[in-house]
């Protein structure tokens, strides 16, 4: 009797264990999660031609520059023309007192006048020495000196000349001209002012705004790696040094509306800055463009073959500073890939080595995956830089 109630007891306890563990087992099963893949967003890659541009800073600088002096010295008589105004070549600015000078040019006439009446008489003479001397009638010294006389007589005629040139190109320095097309800045002097022959103090100054020089800072490694990739193909570009130029102003969002070209790049690099200097040119009908602003220059250096690109929100930075981005291959299983970076195009970043064209990169979950996860990719538009332009 005590054997069968052990045995009834002991089976009570198995089929408790048994219900236990059971109902732990469909709760655990119940709480456990589904294996589900992923949902990510990704871009298919494409190689493509794609226009490298370069944004540089720059100032802008005046086309001419002329800083108008007085030739001769005097009292000014008149200023005609309106501060900060265009003029045009050849129109007077100021007026010199003339009458000085006036009167030194009719000294210099009278002064050839009288040499010249010398001169006929000396060539007077001598005719008639000539024939005297033939018989006789005169020495052969007093011959020599009168020709000698004729030929200095001559001499004057030629000083004389040259004074009365001296003297009417004085005058006419008393009208003084602008040198140039340009825009005049504030005048220096007033009516009734003296001023000197070559003074060190300019009377007004003439800029020359349209066009306009734009000078633009490139650093020397990115023109030397620029040439080195024309030099291996992997960028083609027609002609560097006539590159199109855009320009930004600084105090708007919006481009000029003229398009530059590039004129020249310097021969030297500025051992401080590491940089070269390059000027473009730009049409400045308008006016719009006054020297000393602060400008950014956008240059076409030519197209970049088989570019790649992939959005900036795809890429990460590791802690050594490198760059990676997780791929899914075909069998929708995501792996990490460590990438090489050229540059920024927009909100893209052209890579340089690390993928290939048709792969697909993970743009949106990424914070969701880990190496070697298996994902359900849903395709997302990718414009491209190349496809703006």
């Amino acid at each position: 009797m005590f054997a069968r109630t052990n045995l009834l007891f002991v089976a009570f306890l198995l089929f408790v264990s048994l219900t236990v563990t059971a109902c732990k087992d469909e709760k655990a099963a119940q709480n456990a999660p589904e294996k589900r893949p992923v949902e990510v967003t990704v871009v298919t890659v494409k190689a493509q031609k794609l226009p490298l541009f370069s944004e540089l800073t720059g100032r802008t600088s005046a086309f001419r520059v002329a800083e108008v002096r007085p030739q001769v010295s005097g009292i000014i008589l008149k200023r005609l023309f309106k501060e900060g105004s265009d003029v045009k070549e050849g129109d007077q600015l100021y007026q010199i007192d003339p009458a000085p000078y006036e009167a030194a040019l009719q000294s210099a006439k009278a002064d050839l006048a009288k040499a010249k009446a010398n001169l006929k008489s000396i060539q007077a003479r001598a005719k008639r020495y000539e024939a005297l001397v033939k018989i006789k009638a005169v020495s052969q010294q007093d011959y020599d000196d009168t020709m000698a006389g004729l030929s200095e007589a001559e001499a004057q005629i030629l000083v004389a000349e040259a004074a009365v040139k001296t003297a009417q190109i004085n005058l006419n320095y008393t009208k003084v001209y602008a040198p140039i097309n340009g825009r005049t800045g504030k005048s220096n002097v007033t009516e009734g002012a003296l001023v000197t022959a070559n003074q060190a103090m300019v009377l007004a100054s003439i800029t020359q705004l349209d066009p306009i020089y734009v000078d633009i800072t490139q650093s020397s490694s990115a023109l030397i790696l620029l040439r080195q990739e024309i030099l291996d193909g992997s960028l083609k570009a027609e002609n560097v040094k006539s590159a199109p130029v855009k320009l930004m102003l600084d105090a708007t969002a919006k481009p000029y509306a003229y398009p530059g070209k590039l004129e020249f790049s310097d021969v030297t690099v500025e051992e401080s800055t590491g940089s070269i200097q390059l000027r473009a040119i730009f049409p400045n009908p308008e006016g719009e463009l006054l020297p000393g602003l602060f400008v950014r220059a956008r240059i076409e250096q030519g197209t970049k073959e088989n570019a790649i690109l992939v959005p900036q929100q795809a890429v990460s930075r590791t802690s050594g500073g490198g760059a990676s981005v997780w791929v899914v291959g075909s069998d929708n299983i995501v792996h990490v890939r460590s990438v090489k970076l050229a540059q920024a195009i927009g909100d893209n970043w052209l890579v340089e080595d690390g993928l290939k064209d048709g792969e697909k990169v993970v743009t949106e979950g990424t914070l969701k995956i880990r190496e070697g996860a298996t994902v359900h990719a849903t395709e997302a538009a990718n414009e491209t830089p190349a496809d703006k332009h």
